[in-house]
């Protein structure tokens, strides 16, 4: 997640059950996104042990699939219906709000309603083009129509309700939020393995294999003193293996995906948290907000993001800050943004600095497997050799911290750096509809009932009484009450 954090120390194999404040202590942001965490993944894990890996309640499921063929020469659609559903334990929610309705002008015809419910070109995270041949849906059938499920950070610069005015300008933002994406996608049968008539059951076998990953890339990371140490040495312990000055959150995150041959990846010594809001793009000229409170230095390179993009997950090449005009508030790129992102205003458009400043010439690295790479002041990673496939958003969290000199890496008794899967981006999959020809598809959702029943009032009433001297047991033992 793309936020100015200080560490992320949520681990589910260490089975803590909450975090423990103590009185005249520090509180620090990792605390309270630890407990957040512990919250989530106990509530997710009832939630699928449950439920099972998707369904949805029976009596208000959504993501109903029906295929709407073109008419006129429009593309076919599809019609995704209102409702909940229910992905590892992640709850999404297809229902389409309701716009609020604003004070009429005077004389003025009344606004056209939404269409409802969503569509395959309408989805809230899908951002499709009917113009684009690539975002159509298959001309040949059959063919699967899936869920994907993932999260991402939003910050104030995406969504600017976030901050608190009253604070002012010249205070940073507080906290951010983390959001649940789900997008509706479609896979040819021919690309799942599959021919003839298959089953329901054959389908989601299919979906589960070719949606999995056997092995993830697995990255290591230490800190090594350079051998041309620059460092003050006031400021830096001699022995010290990391130079830097300030504590760091390193985010090495993978661009072009891949194997090794062509995936590449960027980093940031602050977890990628450093953007700026994009108000105008003239050319390779961006005008930014706030570039007066962080710096913008020529030779960085710079990633053009706005909703859309981060939602498609089709990265482009960075660009290089090649001339910065403070006065104006804006900079100049070594190339004009590509035509499709940081220029509609509604898409909350935004600059994402990087902090590496050698690479190749659309601005990111190689990723080389079975070496140690250097990132900075002694910071360097080591992607483990194997026949592996990186995903774009594939990351890894390395805090650096100057008290000790060093990076936080789990270590085996050695004390050399373990080999560690990616951190974030976890993607969840399900099928939704087999589609078979126009209008005509296979329901392939899994439908559960509500665990509460109706019971006879004497039934309640016996069940009640039987509860409460147990209640009273389990208060006792909590409250250490021996009365």
């Amino acid at each position: 997640m793309h936020a100015d954090l200080s560490r992320d120390t949520f681990r589910a194999g260490r089975n803590y059950s909450m975090v423990l404040a103590q009185q005249g202590r520090v509180q620090l942001d990792a605390d309270l996104n630890e407990q957040a965490a512990i919250q989530e993944h106990r509530l997710r894990t009832v939630a699928a042990d449950l439920i099972g890996p998707d369904g949805g309640p029976r009596d208000d499921a959504g993501f109903a699939i029906t295929h709407v063929p073109g008419e006129g020469g429009a593309p076919d659609d599809l019609a995704i219906g209102e409702g909940r559903y229910y992905v590892d334990g992640v709850l999404i929610d297809a229902t389409r709000p309701v716009p609020a309705i604003a004070v009429p002008d005077e004389g003025a015809p009344p606004e056209p309603e939404d269409p409802r419910p969503w569509t395959w070109f309408t989805q809230p995270d899908g951002f499709r083009d009917q113009d684009r041949t690539g975002d159509r849906l298959p001309g040949v059938y059959p063919y699967l129509v899936y869920l994907k499920v993932w999260e991402r950070a939003v910050t104030a610069v995406e969504e600017p309700s976030l901050r608190e005015v009253a604070l002012g300008p010249a205070m940073p933002d507080t906290a951010a939020r983390i959001r649940v994406v789900w997008q509706v996608h479609t896979v040819p049968e021919a690309e799942l393995g599959l021919s003839g008539d298959p089953g329901p059951d054959t389908v989601r076998a299919a979906l589960a294999d070719w949606a999995s990953r056997d092995d993830e890339p697995r990255l290591a990371a230490r800190a090594r003193r350079p051998e041309d140490t620059t460092g003050d040495p006031c400021l830096i312990r001699p022995e010290a293996r990391f130079r830097g000055r300030e504590n760091q959150l390193y985010r090495v995150e993978i661009h072009d995906a891949g194997p090794a041959a062509v995936a590449t990846f960027k980093w940031s010594r602050e977890n990628g948290s450093v953007v700026f809001a994009v108000h105008d793009v003239d050319g390779a000229w961006v005008e930014l907000d706030t570039l007066d409170k962080v710096q913008l230095s020529v030779g960085e390179w710079v990633e053009v993001v706005d909703t859309a993009y981060t939602s498609r997950q089709e990265p482009l090449p960075l660009l290089r800050v090649e001339e910065v005009d403070l006065p104006g508030g804006r900079v100049r790129l070594s190339a004009e943004p590509a035509a499709g992102v940081g220029r509609r205003p509604e898409l909350r458009p935004y600059l994402r600095r990087w902090d590496h400043t050698a690479g190749s010439p659309d601005g990111v690295l190689r990723v080389e497997e079975g070496r140690w790479l250097p990132l900075e002041d002694g910071v360097e990673v080591y992607f483990a050799a194997g026949d592996f496939a990186y995903a774009t958003g594939d990351s890894w969290l390395i805090p650096a911290r100057t008290a000790t000199g060093d990076v936080e890496w789990p270590r085996d008794p050695a004390g050399r750096p373990l080999l560690a899967e990616p951190s974030g981006g976890a993607v969840a999959h399900a099928p939704l509809a087999w589609v078979t020809g126009p209008g005509e598809q296979t329901d392939l959702r899994l439908l559960f009932d509500p665990l509460a029943r109706a019971v006879r009032p004497a039934a309640e009433e016996g069940a009640t009484k039987a509860a409460r001297p147990a209640a009273k047991r389990r208060t006792r033992r909590t409250t250490g009450d021996s009365r």
